[in-house]
């Protein structure tokens, strides 16, 4: 394989990344809310409202990271998208969460396994379809 090198002048980055927000669209922001938190554990955010006390915007937590949950805003292009994408959570515990999870009501794609890649991982669904990959690091292989 051979690489072109680019010889032009290193360019300035824009600008640094500070963090990345997940953003997730949920036709009910409350129900999602609950389930992330009571189901896969997430440590909750809380769900905004608006003077009418619609739910506008929910969070949640997963260590430092907070997840974003949008409402449905056709004015902004946000629909209830579910696709072939999610998240990949890294959990202390990865059996032990796909079994609070399966007993608590997730839909299971696919059961804890060890990937060739360094992790075991299973992955579920939320309530409203969104994909989710729960995952420890792997006992790493013998190289002799």
């Amino acid at each position: 394989m051979c690489l072109e090198v680019d010889e032009r002048e290193e360019e300035k980055p824009m600008t640094r990344f500070a963090r990345a927000i997940p953003l997730l669209v949920y036709e009910d922001i409350p129900a999602a809310h609950d389930f992330l938190v009571n189901v896969f554990g997430f440590e909750s955010g809380g769900v905004m409202r608006n003077e009418q006390g619609h739910a506008v915007h929910g969070e949640v937590r997963a260590g430092e990271t907070a997840i974003w949950l949008h409402r449905v805003a056709p004015e902004h292009g946000l629909a209830p998208t579910i696709s072939g994408s999610g998240l990949v959570v890294f959990v202390d515990d990865v059996d032990a969460h796909f079994q609070h999870a399966r007993s608590a009501g997730a839909r299971i794609d696919s059961e804890p396994v060890d990937q060739p890649y360094g992790q075991r991982d299973y992955g579920g669904r939320d309530l409203e379809g969104h994909r989710w990959w729960f995952a420890t690091p792997a006992e790493a292989p013998d190289r002799a």
